[in-house]
């Protein structure tokens, strides 16, 4: 027995998650139903496992701190891996994603979706419980923009789930513990990496919601998860997260760059034999922007029942467009498009070349002065500069390089 059978008996058999335990047979997921299968595997054998996907660094940081998250590729199926410790010893909690790349389509998701990434500022939320399809459906919005606009996109994730190739956009993927140390941390350096698009696997902490707010507030389009079951608990998530004597300026921050919220759930069909999502999806009009000020939450519901013309759902009313629905995409049925083919990739948008920017006039070296305030100095063949970092959301340094 080894861990790539496993994972291979797994996709066979169409599961989304593939559970190991010490002194206990495979777990799996199969369309939302847990399904026990195999014999028990031994503890030493799920120690090995986590001791051949970790290196020798990451090994003394599980051991160190009892769990450690990674994405691997494993036998052609790409998965996002938990390793932690339980009473019986090491255990793994192992999702399957998707072999093919996510989409607007390929996710059955409505097409009005689309245009909420036409914005070029401000906050989109995914929320759901886990396993809901937060992450696919993060990804199939990056994706769209990827497909159609030439912008900069940093994706931020703990691992990263969904790789992407660069199409029209210019997309830098950053995964927290192996490029970068935290979720702050890679943000406050997002601010100054020119970023168009910023997406945030998940928003786990106070801190990292703050600098979530802030980046959307300075002209990014920032994308990000939250773990709620509606649109009203994402809304009230994320200022209750903060301290009581802050909320209220938190809330006026948050009504001032939503776009939108979309909270999904997923539910299997039997005549398709496939998992669907639905939706609600709340959209930040005016009113619902002073309900959010106001902190007066439990009115969003009513806004979302009565907002249909501004492109809200409720689950009811989508549910409905889902059962109306004839062309859903199948996996392994349905063609696949063209994009998928390197040969047939959208032509990326050249960057300017330098040799076309006008040359500067030359310039006559003078002697630096000590009461001469520069930026750069020259000493023994290497540079040294003073960089006053703008304020941007709130986060202005003086760096020294």
């Amino acid at each position: 027995m080894d861990l790539d059978s496993l994972i291979q008996s797994a996709a066979t058999n169409g599961a989304s998650d593939l559970h190991l335990e010490a002194g206990m047979p495979a777990a799996l997921r199969v369309r939302g139903q847990l399904r026990i299968t195999g014999e028990p595997i031994a503890p030493g054998v799920l120690t090995e496992f986590a001791r051949r996907l970790l290196n020798e660094d990451q090994w003394h940081e599980f051991v160190e701190r009892r769990s450690y998250d990674l994405s691997r590729s494993i036998s052609g199926v790409r998965c996002r891996i938990n390793i932690f410790q339980t009473a019986r010893g090491t255990g793994l909690a192992i999702r399957l994603l998707g072999a093919f790349q996510a989409t607007v389509e390929k996710l059955n998701l409505h097409p009005d979706l689309k245009k909420l990434i036409k914005n070029n500022h401000g906050l989109i939320l995914v929320s759901g419980a886990t396993g809901s399809g937060k992450s696919s459906t993060l990804a199939a919005l990056i994706q769209e923009i990827n497909l159609t606009e030439a912008r900069h996109i940093i994706t931020v994730e703990s691992p990263i789930e969904y790789t992407f190739r660069s199409r029209r956009a210019f997309i830098r993927q950053r995964e927290v513990g192996r490029d970068t140390p935290s979720f702050e941390q890679a943000l406050l350096d997002a601010l100054r990496e020119d970023p168009d698009v910023l997406m945030v696997g998940e928003m786990r902490d106070p801190q990292t919601m703050q600098l979530t707010l802030s980046a959307s507030e300075t002209g990014h389009l920032v994308l990000a998860t939250v773990h709620s079951s509606t649109c009203a608990e994402a809304i009230q998530r994320v200022a209750s997260a903060f301290p009581a004597e802050i909320q209220s300026s938190v809330c006026a921050q948050l009504a001032d760059c939503l776009v939108a919220v979309i909270s999904q759930r997923l539910r299997f069909r039997e005549d398709l034999n496939i998992r669907v999502p639905e939706c609600e999806v709340l959209m930040a009009t005016n009113a619902v922007k002073n309900f959010i000020r106001t902190r007066d939450f439990f009115k969003i519901i009513t806004a979302i029942e009565t907002g249909a013309d501004h492109g809200m759902w409720t689950y009811q009313r989508y549910t409905r467009w889902l059962d109306g629905r004839t062309n859903f995409y199948i996996p392994g049925q349905s063609a696949e498009p063209a994009e998928d083919r390197p040969d047939d990739l959208p032509a990326a948008t050249p960057l300017p070349s330098m040799a076309s920017r006008p040359a500067a006039a030359p310039r006559t070296e003078r002697p630096m002065s000590s009461s001469t305030s520069t930026s750069t100095s020259t000493s023994g063949g290497s540079a040294h500069r003073i960089e006053i970092d703008p304020d941007e959301g709130g986060f202005g340094k003086i760096l020294k390089k």
